[in-house]
């Protein structure tokens, strides 16, 4: 189920935005060069681990280091879901003890102890937009 989520809440794309928007900026270090699509899915706590996202960017191939999206978001709280597809099949793989099998990572990481819920893992947007950092999360 978790797998599923994560895929089409960052497939999903982005979803128009009201016009007084502000930005949520979301660096991402320790991004690896594999040649692969790595997505970038925000949602609101009404998508959260369901199929919609609010805004959602994929990066085709993005170089090792550091990357940085932004996205105009109305004022709120959402989530970031990050995942690195490193087999390229279009899914978030997980291993048969259902730890990921991608690179990933989520908004406000450091604070998960399991299973991910919105409000471990919110940001909150004021007018003044909002900036989170991340590191990428890479299978063993």
């Amino acid at each position: 189920m978790l797998k599923q989520i994560i895929t089409t809440a960052l497939i999903a794309g982005a979803v128009a935005a009201p016009a007084i928007a502000a930005p949520l900026t979301v660096t991402l270090e320790g991004v690896e060069d594999r040649g692969v699509p790595l997505y970038v899915g925000v949602q609101t706590e009404e998508q959260f681990m369901k199929w919609d996202g609010i805004a959602g960017e994929k990066i085709e191939d993005p170089e090792a280091g550091t990357v940085t999206v932004s996205f105009d978001l109305p004022e709120g709280e959402y989530s970031v879901s990050v995942w690195h597809d490193l087999n390229n099949n279009g899914e978030f793989d997980m291993t048969e003890g259902g730890w990921p099998d991608e690179g990933y990572a989520m908004s406000n990481q450091s604070a998960l102890r399991g299973m991910p819920t919105f409000d471990v893992v919110k940001v909150a947007v004021d007018a003044d937009g909002a900036a989170i950092t991340e590191t990428v999360n890479y299978p063993q």
